[in-house]
């Protein structure tokens, strides 16, 4: 029972009951019918008489429920209207900055683990990317995000669809950003039984989570450091599989859940689990500005924002503009950029002289170089290139010695010019 009905659908059941499309007179008939199904004992516990006897009601197993409540709809709508401090405008946090675009330019880069001290803009700066998101195709309401051309990000139903030959309605939309709250459940996370469709239609419907949401956008999760175990199986799970597996009830339920990973926390408030840091493609550390006019700087502008949000964003409107054009440009010439073999051999040499563990350092060094020549407008992957990422890409692979003292950081860039000089 525990299982079945949570906090959140005993919610929708009471506030469900009193209004439409329940009058007074069915509340009776439907508890009864659905008594041997769910237990008296909770509706009795929620005042609704219950008939005995043995009920007559079946529960039918469907597909997963496709569509999506008008209530999500109104609050999708809702927070896209929600004034967001523009990315043009944050000062300082170059390194933070760029591992975001990069895996805005290529998500097959991996996600990034944004560190470092309090009150220093990284929520700000990851939830500013809600401006640049570019537009993708996905097939009109499917609620997993389906892309119509690769079948490896559709859910179940679209590719049945496609198997036989229907036609699928294709709309452009913006790549969702999802925020994973630290105390969500997993049901919420992974998706359960619609609750609502099982007493109105007397089915077993899915009803998709956060990572259905999040397939092919970010899933952005905040202190994820302080994320509770149970969620980072969850995470980890999906990270390395690309699905979802959903087991409810007699529902065995999957589903794709590629996404963007973004994290950030305070290494004050704990270490994340090495299973969990691996997964992320990029590393960024952020400090605290320590130049007194820059900090005036960043004071200023932020209190003109809260002054007045709408006018604030209007002055980097013409900057948000150019660099989401430049976004959105690199994207599609990203498949043209091309690297060195020499280039190739050179940074698995790093790799493999700092004794990285497993071959995810060489895969995401060499996509996020290409990303980064992409963004510059060039076709072809320099020294340079590397060199700017491959600090990002490879510090949070190294083992920790407990006597070193020197950042990690530096360790890569120290190997990396002597293996490229």
């Amino acid at each position: 029972m525990a299982g079945l009905l949570g906090a959140s659908s005993a919610a929708i059941l009471v506030s469900r009951f009193p209004s439409s499309p329940y009058s007074k007179s069915s509340i009776p008939a439907l508890a009864s019918t659905t008594g041997q199904v769910y237990g008296r004992k909770f509706y009795r516990g929620l005042g609704i008489p219950v008939k005995k006897g043995r009920s007559q009601f079946h529960v039918a197993i469907t597909n997963v429920a496709t569509e999506i409540s008008p209530a999500d709809q109104k609050l999708a709508s809702k927070e896209s209207q929600r004034p967001v401090y523009p990315f043009s405008a944050i000062v300082g946090q170059d390194e933070m900055k760029l591992c975001l675009l990069l895996n805005v330019i290529d998500p097959k880069v991996g996600g990034v683990m944004i560190m470092g001290d309090r009150g220093t803009g990284k929520s700000t700066t990851v939830r500013s990317l809600v401006d640049l998101l570019p537009q993708i195709k996905v097939v009109s309401g499917d609620p997993f995000n389906s892309d119509p051309e690769d079948p490896e990000t559709m859910g179940m139903e679209v590719r049945e669809s496609v198997l036989k030959g229907d036609e699928l309605t294709v709309v452009m939309t913006k790549i969702n950003m999802v925020d994973l709250p630290l105390g969500a459940t997993e049901d919420r996370v992974c998706g359960t039984i619609d609750i609502e469709k099982a007493l109105t239609e007397g089915v077993k419907a899915f009803e998709p989570g956060l990572l259905a949401k999040a397939n092919r956008g970010i899933l952005y999760v905040d202190e994820v450091n302080l994320l509770d175990d149970h969620l980072v199986d969850v995470l980890l799970d999906s990270a390395a599989s690309g699905w979802n597996t959903v087991e409810r009830e007699g529902i065995s339920i999957s589903h794709p859940a590629r996404f963007i990973l973004i994290g950030s926390g305070n290494p004050e408030e704990g270490e994340l689990r090495p299973q969990l840091l691996d997964r992320f493609g990029m590393h960024a550390q952020v400090g605290t500005v320590r130049d007194a006019e820059l900090r005036v700087k960043i004071v200023e502008e932020r209190a003109r924002f809260d002054q007045n949000p709408k006018e604030f964003r209007e002055t980097y409107k013409a900057e948000q503009d150019k660099l989401q054009e430049q976004i959105s440009s690199a994207r599609s010439s990203l498949s043209s950029v091309q690297i060195d073999r020499d280039l190739l051999v050179k940074i698995s040499r790093v790799c493999a002289e700092l004794n990285v563990d497993g071959l995810r350092g060489d895969i995401v060094t060499n996509r996020a170089a290409k990303a980064l020549a992409a963004l510059k407008g060039r076709d072809k992957v320099t020294a340079e290139d590397i060199a700017t990422v491959i600090p990002n890409c490879l510090r949070h692979r190294l083992r920790k010695d407990p006597l070193e003292s020197i950042d990690s950081g530096l360790l890569v860039i120290e190997k990396f010019y002597e293996v490229f000089s």
